[in-house]
């Protein structure tokens, strides 16, 4: 008898644990399909805390930047501005460099990303991308008295300036021969530029436009448009309604005419089309 009880213990025990183990996995399982299938996590943040949590890099001048009163400014911060006020929140600026924004972003430390990225099928491997925000292209820029760079072709044998991990890095690449620097800041090779240390830079035909007109740079923009870049948001995957609601407001904007406003208070021009 003594036995039969103490077998009989041991079984229930056994089977408890089954039991036991069997929940627990039941609950893993649904706590993933659970995971799996919350498109919802910038969303729901955003609206419970009345904050869009915006990264960009701050020393990106017309795109965003910081004035002398210490504010954020430029291009993307309006833009910004705009789309969180049509999603009923307010935008908070977070500075961030460069390399590190989609690491960031995938931390969780901000919501999205408005700093010109361009579009690119090895950044869609781990980001989304809203629909475009901006089209533009990416150019020569020379010193006022270089007259031989005006082809992409022609940066063969030159020291050549471009951010790291940017696409005017590749740009830059896909000419065997050209001697490729790359930099942090965009300020430090147009200042390595002017003195002659490089050849040529390449950047984006906006950026470099306004700081010739603001800073009467001694440089020019030497060629044609390389190439055409879409410029997208980034957000983590598996937002997809919180990216619906900001390709909405983005389309509300283009579309009421406050874009093109945007536009040209800081170009002085109008938006190219896709």
């Amino acid at each position: 008898m003594k036995k039969t009880t103490i077998s009989t213990l041991i079984l229930l025990f056994i089977f408890g644990l089954l039991a036991a183990c069997g929940s627990e996995d039941a609950a893993k399982t649904a706590t993933a399909k659970e995971t799996e299938g919350n498109t919802g996590g910038v969303l729901e943040r955003m609206e419970e805390s009345k904050e869009l949590n915006v990264a960009f890099e701050g020393t990106y001048p017309p795109f965003n930047f910081i004035d002398d009163n210490d504010e954020f400014q430029g291009f993307d911060v309006d833009i910004s501005n705009e789309i969180a006020e049509r999603l009923g929140v307010e935008a908070n600026f977070i500075a961030t460099k460069w390399d590190g924004l989609i690491g960031g972003l995938k931390a969780d430390k901000f919501d999205i990303i408005i700093s010109q990225m361009t579009v690119t099928e090895e950044r869609k491997k781990s980001v989304d991308f809203t629909d475009p925000y901006v089209i533009s292209g990416s150019v020569l820029i020379t010193r006022e008295d270089t007259d031989d760079i005006t082809k992409l072709e022609d940066i063969k044998g030159k020291k050549v300036g471009v951010g790291g991990g940017t696409t005017f890095e590749e740009v830059a690449n896909s000419v065997d021969g050209a001697e490729v620097k790359l930099y942090k800041a965009v300020g430090d090779y147009i200042q390595d530029l002017t003195n002659k240390r490089l050849d040529v830079i390449i950047n984006d035909q906006l950026l470099i436009s306004y700081n010739i007109k603001e800073k009467n740079l001694p440089i020019k923009i030497s060629s044609d448009i390389l190439n055409k870049d879409e410029i997208g948001m980034a957000v983590n995957k598996g937002n997809e309604d919180f990216i619906e609601k900001v390709n909405i407001a983005l389309s509300e904007m283009k579309e009421d005419g406050t874009y093109d406003e945007i536009y040209k208070k800081w170009f002085g021009t109008e938006p190219l089309k896709n």
